[in-house]
């Protein structure tokens, strides 16, 4: 049964989040500062549009900024484990490598609904949620949101060796794919280059099914883009195939692994 493995790791990787409780104060303490402290500022410039506060707008890109961070973090332990042996210890283990792949990629989408959870409570005490949100559509969004966030950092990780190069990844992939989303702003009223960008870039669609959820579709523009159908299908595909590029790029490192190990070897004795 290959689903006990990912159980496994599933397991690792959520006792890991929780013990680290700075993880888990700062994805907190994130959103809320983008919430309360820039959604306060800009919302007292731009005042009430088409019914919506600013800082009303903003929470279904809070939403989707805690789970793009916390999955990317998640997806960290992935080149942790490549450099600490780990993963040749899941390498040797008697499944196909994918599973490995699948088994981060839900531990990392795992950690991103989590975080999200928590901060929905913290909405919810502070009175922020507003009463039409449609909670069943916003689990869905939720974990599709977190899978494809999940493809992201696994994407990063797939082509990473130290956790050097994926901290700098990390910030200059989080960034751009954060800004060009209409997590700040609809991606309507975009100049049509960024436009263009945002269309391309599958976090949009995360971020569009959240605000579905939490604003519907409004006539001010200030709402969801797009319709729920088309955000679900990019979502599935991206993050579908995000899963098949990871696993071809982890399999690809699998197989010259020991190749490098052997010459490594062979050249220290020489030496």
């Amino acid at each position: 049964m290959q689903w006990r493995p990912v159980y496994a790791v599933l397991e690792r990787e959520v006792i890991r989040m929780f013990r680290q409780r700075s993880r888990l104060i700062s994805a907190m303490v994130r959103p809320l500062i983008w919430l309360f402290v820039i959604g306060t500022g800009f919302g007292a410039v731009l005042g009430q549009a088409g019914g919506v506060s600013y800082q009303q707008f903003l929470i279904p890109g809070v939403l989707g900024l805690t789970m793009l961070f916390g999955a990317m973090l998640a997806a960290l332990t992935m080149v942790y484990d490549k450099e600490s042996g780990v993963m040749r210890m899941l390498m040797v283990a008697p499944f196909a490598h994918y599973w490995i792949v699948i088994a981060k990629m839900l531990a990392a989408a795992l950690a991103a609904v989590l975080q999200a959870l928590l901060l929905l409570i913290l909405l919810a005490v502070l009175g922020t949620l507003g009463a039409e949100t449609r909670f069943g559509l916003l689990a869905l969004g939720l974990i599709a949101t977190s899978l494809a966030c999940a493809g992201i950092g696994m994407l990063v990780a797939a082509f990473t060796r130290t956790l050097d190069n994926f901290a700098a990844i990390m910030n200059f992939v989080i960034f751009p794919v954060f800004f060009l989303s209409g997590s700040l702003y609809p991606v309507s009223r975009l100049p049509a280059i960024l436009k263009t960008v945002s269309l391309a870039n599958p976090y949009t669609y995360g971020v569009d099914l959240l605000k579905h959820a939490a604003l519907g579709v409004l006539p001010s523009g200030m709402g969801a883009d797009f319709q729920v159908w088309v955000d679900l299908a990019v979502l599935a595909g991206f993050t579908l195939a995000a899963l098949l590029i990871a696993s071809w790029r982890f399999s690809q490192e699998s197989a010259y692994e020991p190749m490098i190990h052997i010459l490594t070897g062979k050249h220290g004795g020489g030496g």
